[in-house]
């Protein structure tokens, strides 16, 4: 039997694992690349470390994509964590599990798993450097991949180009564009995983470089001066008495964020970045910080009083140091409108109740996300409806697959995202070889 020939689009995770899986049953694959080399986001995920999947179960990760993970069932099926784990094994990368089961490789390096990656690839003829025009069909089939410089003949061919976002690692959307021109439909992109940017910038840069843990973050749909008090001081995560939250929460939770120079970053914000971006297409967004959300309402008003009573000889902005990153102390003081200087003591029960208000529900309006461009992922994408999940190939074109970011699937940080595109890459480059 004649080898198929392949041509696989994008070395990023899902094209170096459809690659390498289209070779290893028996494809003639020709694996192209537009940047001069292979894995460049991936050499940037977590931080430099690569956050390559998640100690959860296949239900546990289908749930994180949200309505749309039934569509990883058969991929995650068929390649999933072990299977992962055993083929990095085999290239000599070890791995680890961490806080909130994330995976990564013993070393900490990246490169690593790239490296292992791409050695799983070597059956397949790299070509880099080169930028995808067209992909030719004749009679409803792929007969061929078309470069910038030369054309390739091709039996099927496997769209792994990523998504929009991070565009100098290679992902600037090139995906989308051979799609649609063959009839494929792109669900609206949107940045997912993205920094929230806020109106009150002069209070950003003022706490600029401010890590908070343990923090929680609640998205508001409306304008942060018209959120009623007692609604902001309510810790809607966990809810209250059994009770749902109010049409007006977008979505609330506990993690790290960081203050930045435009607004917001960090793990926290970044997984409240797409349902926000989503409801500023509707209207004003805000969002409130409880600083200290261990501590009812109740429980850090006696808090405060207490500190105030016990060390009234203390200046305000001294006792805040016992509440407060050192570099959050001045602006904050300046939110209250207290003397930095007034002793705890002379402090009035008025005031007290501003200091906990801003420290409960600590507000910023939100005016965008980052571009797309600067999102980890990105939302949106090819239709699912057009894609055949037993197999990742297309519903209109015979002998084209897809792989990755480039579907319609995204999912919280914590290595779904990478698992993702490794095993419907896997599935992909088996599914293109005819195995």
């Amino acid at each position: 039997m004649t080898a198929k020939e392949i041509v696989v689009i994008g070395a990023g995770a899902g094209g170096l694992m459809a690659a390498g899986r289209a070779a290893e049953c028996g494809g003639k694959v020709i694996l192209l690349e537009k940047t001069e080399q292979p894995g460049k986001k991936m050499l940037i995920s977590g931080q430099g470390r690569c956050n390559i999947s998640n100690s959860r179960d296949i239900a546990e990760f289908i749930t994180a994509f949200g309505p749309n993970g039934r569509f990883l069932y058969s991929a995650f099926s068929r390649f999933f964590r072990q299977e992962l784990v055993d083929l990095l094994a085999r290239y000599g990368v070890e791995t680890k599990t961490e806080r909130g089961g994330r995976l990564f490789p013993v070393s900490d390096k990246a490169h690593d798993v790239v490296a292992a990656l791409t050695e799983y690839a070597s059956g397949a003829a790299l070509v880099s450097g080169q930028k995808v025009s067209q992909i030719l069909v004749s009679e409803g089939r792929v007969v061929g991949v078309k470069t910038e410089k030369e054309t390739f003949r091709a039996d099927a061919a496997v769209i792994a180009t990523g998504g929009a976002s991070y565009p100098g690692t290679g992902s600037s959307g090139d995906g989308f564009r051979l799609a649609e021109a063959l009839g494929h439909t792109v669900v609206k992109l949107r940045p997912a995983l993205v920094p929230l940017v806020v109106k009150e910038i002069d209070l950003a840069k003022s706490m600029q470089g401010v890590a908070l843990k343990n923090i929680r973050l609640t998205a508001y749909r409306c304008e942060a001066d018209k959120i009623p008090a007692d609604l902001t001081l309510q810790d809607w995560g966990r809810g209250i008495a059994g009770k749902k939250p109010p049409k007006a929460v977008i979505e609330s939770r506990m993690g790290e964020l960081m203050i930045t120079h435009f607004g917001l970053g960090g793990p926290l914000t970044m997984l409240m970045g797409l349902p926000v971006a989503e409801a500023l297409e509707q209207g004003a967004v805000s969002v409130a910080i409880d600083l200290k959300p261990a501590l009812s309402l109740d429980k850090l008003r006696l808090r405060l009083q207490r500190d105030f009573d016990t060390f009234g000889k203390r200046s305000f902005q001294n006792l805040l140091s016992e509440l407060l990153p050192q570099k959050m102390i001045r602006p904050f003081v300046d939110l209250t409108g207290i003397d930095p200087f007034k002793c705890g003591g002379q402090i009035t029960a008025a005031e007290r109740e501003v200091i906990l208000a801003n420290l409960k529900c600590l507000r910023f309006n939100i005016t965008s996300t980052l571009p797309l461009s600067a999102a980890v992922v990105t939302a949106g994408g090819i239709d699912l409806r057009e894609i055949n999940p037993r197999t990742m190939e297309s519903k209109l074109v015979k002998g084209l697959y897809f792989c990755g970011e480039v579907m319609d699937i995204d999912a919280d940080t914590g290595g779904y995202n990478l698992q993702a595109a490794f095993s419907t890459g896997y599935l992909a480059g088996e599914s293109a070889a005819g195995a």
